[in-house]
């Protein structure tokens, strides 16, 4: 081989390298900043309100409880990383808070992520479970193993997630070209890439959970249409169908980016500058979208959790619109004394007042 080929083409070499690490893919990022704001303080407020009303009722026994109660602590863990997040990406975060960022911070956000996609999954199946075997007890069903199967989740997630921020990282100079996978040795590099196939494998199951669980609703509210059970099913295909458009609006997008950009941040795919700055923006677009799930999780409390909606009614709703259900309930019990007459529902030996108190007993457990 010629020696000035050799020459040229070591030249071209040390040129696109010089290029590479001059790139700065990191920069621009203060737009995003502004969303993650609002949906710090909107995520922040719904998820404290959601605490208070779980804690103030039993109604926790019940499986989808349980998996609403997991959603919300997951999202507790997501408010802790918003704050430093915005700090880093407005550019006014010492280094020291950019590493820990990028060790824990960052790690964090995943957690939540890979926590609600799995039990937002488990919230649709339990639904469609309730509906379509409505007679049967599944193992599933029961609130005993909803725990178990949830720390399970736990113990997985955090398996997966853990080693990314106790992994020893690289020493490096400040730089604004800087990024979180640079801090990575070999062995962080191919356990992160190891942990998105994984995690990438994980929502592509859940997807087909909630896909699967909206046409068994839909096949079933085609089969009752004519049925009186047809306002049940319909009441539950939209509270499936609100978790099936949260869950694509919040997670599809950022897993069609995901795995082009894993691929680029370890080098198995040659990039330059301007293709890396593409995706890493479309990442951090997506990845805002998947952290808007703090925003829309308040709205699943409220249409699956009756205590949740109990308690949103009860502080916001006014004293207007209590008193037509207190009037329904009277009128309620007023035609069922007329119908059926006391004396055939209760004992004839009752006073009028015991048998007042078992009919408001009635009541009180239909309305609960």
């Amino acid at each position: 081989i010629p020696a000035h080929r050799v020459s040229c083409s070591c030249m071209i070499i040390k040129m696109s390298l010089t290029n590479s690490s001059d790139c700065n893919v990191y920069s621009e990022m203060e737009p995003f900043t502004y969303f993650y704001y609002l949906i710090f303080l909107i995520g922040f407020i719904g998820s404290c309100f959601a605490l208070w009303s779980f804690t103030k009722t039993e109604e926790n026994r019940k499986c989808m409880s349980v998996y609403l109660i997991n959603l919300l602590t997951a999202d507790f863990l997501l408010t802790l990383a918003l704050p430093v997040k915005i700090a880093v990406d407005l550019g006014v975060a010492p280094w020291r808070l950019k590493i820990f960022h990028c060790q824990v911070t960052a790690c964090l956000i995943y957690i939540n992520m890979y926590l609600s996609i799995i039990f937002l999954g488990f919230v649709s199946m339990d639904r469609c479970l309730q509906l379509i075997h409505k007679c049967k007890i599944y193992r599933i069903q029961e609130p005993g193993f909803a725990k178990m199967i949830s720390a399970v989740v736990w113990v997985m997630v955090l398996f997966l997630m853990v080693p990314n921020m106790a992994i020893p990282i690289r020493e490096i100079k400040e730089a604004p070209t800087v990024g979180c996978i640079d801090f990575k040795t070999k062995v962080g590099r191919d356990w992160h890439v190891f942990t998105n196939f994984i995690c990438s494998a994980i929502f592509l199951n859940i997807s087909a959970m909630v896909l699967i669980s909206n046409c068994l609703i839909i096949r079933l509210l085609y089969q009752n249409k004519c049925n009186r059970n047809y306002h049940n099913v319909k009441k539950a295909l939209v509270n499936i169908l609100l978790v099936t458009a949260s869950f694509i609006i919040c997670f599809v997008p950022y897993h069609i980016v995901r795995i082009p950009y894993t691929l680029s941040q370890s080098k198995a795919i040659v990039t330059d500058c301007s293709l890396r700055q593409t995706l890493y923006k479309a990442k951090e677009s997506t990845l805002m979208l998947g952290v808007s799930n703090l925003c829309f999780d308040p709205i699943l409390y409220f249409y699956l959790s009756k205590t949740f909606r109990l308690k949103v009614t009860q502080t916001f709703g006014s004293k207007r619109t209590k008193a037509p259900g207190n009037n329904i309930i009277k009128r309620m019990k007023s035609t069922l004394k007329a119908k059926y007459h006391f004396h055939f529902l209760f004992p004839k030996g009752n006073s009028h007042q015991s048998n007042e108190s078992r009919l408001n007993g009635l009541f009180s457990f239909i309305t609960c």
